[in-house]
Formats: C-alpha cells, structure tokens, sequence
C-alpha cells in the first residue's frame, strides 16, 4: 500500500510528467560516447581478464575519452595489482534487453570479472522493477554461459534525483523510481550470489555531472572507477586467470 500511495502524486502529474518528458528530449543536448580504445591489455601481475558492459555511462558519455572513462579510469586502478586484458561493449540508450541481444552477437571468451552499468534506461522507460530483475537474471545467465564470468559486479544506478536535466516534478518521480530499482537491485544480489553491488555515493558536487546535466561528469568516472577497483581487489582470492583451474 505504501508503493502504491507514493505513486498517487506521480499519477496525478501524469500530463505535465508526459509533456516535460517530451521537453527534454527535445532541448537536452546529445553528447558522444567517448572515443578510443575499447580494448586493450595494461599493468603485471596476475592477469585478471575484464568484461565492461552497459549503457551511455560504460560508453563514456560525458567523457573526453575513454582514458578519463570509466574503462580507462578502472584500468589505471587495477593496473598496479594486475595484468588487465579488457573490453569494453556499452551502448547509449539500451535497457538490460537490449544488452542481452547485443551480447547475443558477440564472440564468446572467459572472463574472470564483469562490470555491469544497466538500469537508467529501464527506469525512464517505464519498466517494472519485476520485469528488470528478471532481465538481469537472463543477463547474468549469458555472462556465466556464453563468457565464463566467475565474478559479476553490479553498479547502483546514479542519484537521478540530482540530474539537473530533468525540470521537476520529472526529476523527482524519476528519482522516487530509481531509488526503487536501487532498492530492488540491492535484494536482488541478496538472493542471487552471482553478482554483487557496487554502492557509489557521489557527493554533490555540479563537476560530477557532465554539460548536458545528465550523464557522469570526469570526477565522477574517477569516483565510480575507484569504488569498483575496490570491490575487485575484494573478491575473493583466485579472482584473477592464472589461479583458474585448466
């Protein structure tokens, strides 16, 4: 009853949610994923074999590259401990849907670690939590099946309640529903011990945006770099390849 009673306000915007929805997409300006690499093999040590995947933010938008990215950045951090080989498969706009069938297309391998950036585009476009949580079990599914991923690493959807792109009241149903999928994300690992959570915690701060007020700003791939590059190091030991067994 308490979902359903927070969601009365919602319901009775619904026209002027509509229109500023339409508004947005029409003025918020459309920045580029990242260019360069999305591929590569960086630092020694242990190998440790790293699968990145999702939406706009895993593809760098809001980045000048994707050395100040989220790929670069998370390989600049683990480059001390470990012999990195990554790639990088993101897309702007895909729901957790939408990743699966794009995996469906690319060649197979074994991965030790994936970093998974999914949900934003699930939230905007009206997906039901229930409906979510069983795309990222197919997701997960594909990753131990179709890649090897031993270690799956989910990232929390960003604080959407401070996109300054989003006029209110948008803004904050928006960020009423993605605290609800973060909710539901953080249950979900509890139940499936495949993956766990990478908790962000952005402070607020306006450099963490990027221009268009919606995408992470460079402090904020550095930031969310660093927390996932200290969930790795905390896998349990035999995360990297040369500890597999043949």
């Amino acid at each position: 009853m308490n979902g359903l009673l927070s969601w009365l306000p919602a319901l009775a915007l619904s026209p002027l949610l509509f229109a500023q929805g339409v508004y947005v997409r029409r003025v918020t300006p459309r920045l580029p994923e990242a260019p360069g690499n999305r591929s590569g093999v960086s630092g020694g040590g242990p190998s440790l074999n790293l699968l990145i995947l999702g939406d706009s933010a895993a593809a760098g938008v809001g980045a000048s590259s994707q050395a100040t990215a989220l790929a670069g950045r998370l390989v600049e951090e683990l480059m001390p401990d470990f012999k990195v080989t990554w790639q990088l498969h993101a897309e702007s706009g895909v729901t957790t849907r939408d990743l699966i069938a794009r995996l469906d297309g690319v060649a197979g391998g074994r991965f030790d670690v994936a970093i998974v950036s999914i949900g934003v585009n699930d939230v905007i476009t009206g997906r039901r939590t229930g409906q979510w949580t069983a795309a990222l079990t197919s997701l997960l599914d594909l990753l131990e099946s179709g890649f090897g991923v031993r270690h799956i690493l989910l990232s929390a959807l960003p604080p959407m309640h401070r996109f300054t792109a989003l006029p209110q009241p948008l803004r904050w149903c928006v960020g009423l529903r993605a605290r609800r999928f973060n909710d539901e994300l953080l249950r979900f690992a509890g139940r499936d011990r495949r993956c766990a959570v990478v908790s962000l915690n952005y402070p607020q701060d306006p450099s963490y945006l990027a221009p268009d007020g919606f995408h992470p700003g460079e402090p904020a791939y550095r930031h969310w770099a660093a927390a996932v590059a200290a969930s790795v190091r905390q896998l349990p030991s035999g995360a990297a390849s040369e500890d597999r067994p043949a």
